[in-house]
């Protein structure tokens, strides 16, 4: 990374976070586990409202995990949203179960009810019974999962919640991390708050977080010696990364404003470019403000996403477009869905800008200047 560089979602540290690490540090818990990995359990279950967390190397682990002990395995169907980061579809992979994608609601870019239920219906009547549904927290929106949740327990299929981007969202003023059966929330260097890597399962069920502890622990059983009857993973969160999440949970709020504040000014920036929209502002006071992306009506707009993003590169700024569905990934080619469309026109029209809160007040300005001055050079020309 050049010192300069402008990056869409950098990580927000500073003297709080090193207290913290150093005194993790000072106090010996250097391996991983300690009283700042059951702190941060505690912690985050609190700011969620939920009675159990279980810290994790990565999201992921609390997705494979999570997979694992509601029983999936091998044979079995999954569905999930085809808007999301791979990690969601491998973590089904993992256990040897069928990824099943559905499309999106464009308007937020979260898995469709509608389409939901239409897969359900479809994969019941040829007699193929769904063993989970995983939905997925766009960019730091919750799903909508009245519908969801509602829809799921008429088909009795249990709900794992991919909160990897959404801590600090909420919907229908619950939190984000507090839906289903479990919630896996990711930590990651680009996320809301971070680790630097890591992760948590969250959940209210005592004998679901037990196992997934379990697990996590390379399956060790309770003896002296080291004994094993099940196959388990090397996944706990260590020591002194989980300090670091402390002293980031303690600003979290303070970082979803300044996140919000620099969406406002994108908002503004774009309020009067024709065929230009920020991304899902419907339900914006519920959203973390994770990352900020605009969709842009090439026809209408007279110029493309990747036009602008080959513009602030030049200036080495970041930006990126929406994620590519899981169904047009090359790995997952063949796979099964309910698919109309939706998500990849927001592949093909969208660009998430940069938007953290670590950004300088320079920073900004020079991001929101170079946008400003491509915007008006498009909107002069003949």
């Amino acid at each position: 990374m050049s010192k300069g560089r402008i990056l869409m979602s950098s990580p927000d540290v500073g003297e709080l976070e090193e207290q913290y690490v150093m005194a993790a540090m000072r106090s010996g818990w250097i391996a991983p586990l300690g009283p700042d990995v059951d702190a941060f359990e505690s912690e985050v279950a609190a700011r969620v409202g939920v009675e159990h967390g279980v810290a994790l190397s990565s999201g992921t682990a609390a997705l494979h995990l999570g997979l694992l002990t509601l029983g999936i395995g091998d044979g079995d169907i999954v569905i999930t949203s085809t808007m999301t980061f791979a990690a969601t579809a491998n973590a089904i992979v993992y256990t040897g179960a069928e990824p099943f994608f559905i499309d999106v609601d464009p308007s937020t870019g979260n898995m469709d009810p509608n389409l939901l239920r239409e897969a359900l219906n479809r994969l019941r009547a040829a007699g193929e019974p769904v063993a989970a549904v995983v939905p997925v927290d766009l960019l730091g929106k919750a799903v909508d999962y009245t519908a969801i949740l509602e829809i799921a327990a008429e088909f009795d299929v249990p709900v794992l919640a991919d909160a990897a981007e959404s801590l600090g969202a909420r919907h229908a003023g619950k939190a984000a991390g507090s839906f289903g059966r479990a919630s896996a929330v990711s930590f990651n260097g680009n996320k809301i708050m971070t680790t630097s890597g890591g992760g948590m399962l969250l959940t209210d069920d005592a004998d679901f977080a037990q196992h997934v502890r379990y697990l996590a622990s390379q399956a060790r059983q309770p003896v002296i010696h080291y004994e094993h009857v099940d196959v388990g993973y090397n996944y706990r969160m260590s020591n002194l990364l989980a300090a670091l999440g402390r002293a980031q949970l303690l600003r979290l709020d303070q970082m979803i404003t300044m996140r919000r504040e620099l969406r406002d000014r994108y908002k503004q920036l774009f309020a009067d470019v024709d065929g230009v929209e920020v991304f899902g502002v419907r339900g914006d006071e519920d959203d973390n403000v994770w990352l900020t992306s605009i969709l842009v009506d090439a026809d209408a707009a007279g110029w493309t996403p990747s036009l602008l993003s080959a513009v602030l590169a030049e200036y080495d700024i970041e930006s990126r477009p929406l994620w590519k569905p899981m169904h047009l990934q090359p790995v997952f080619a063949g796979s099964r869905g309910v698919i109309n469309g939706a998500s990849e026109r927001l592949f093909n029209t969208g660009l998430t800008l940069p938007s953290s809160s670590a950004l300088s007040d320079e920073q900004r300005a020079s991001v929101l200047s170079r946008i400003s001055d491509f915007v008006r050079e498009k909107q002069s020309a003949p």
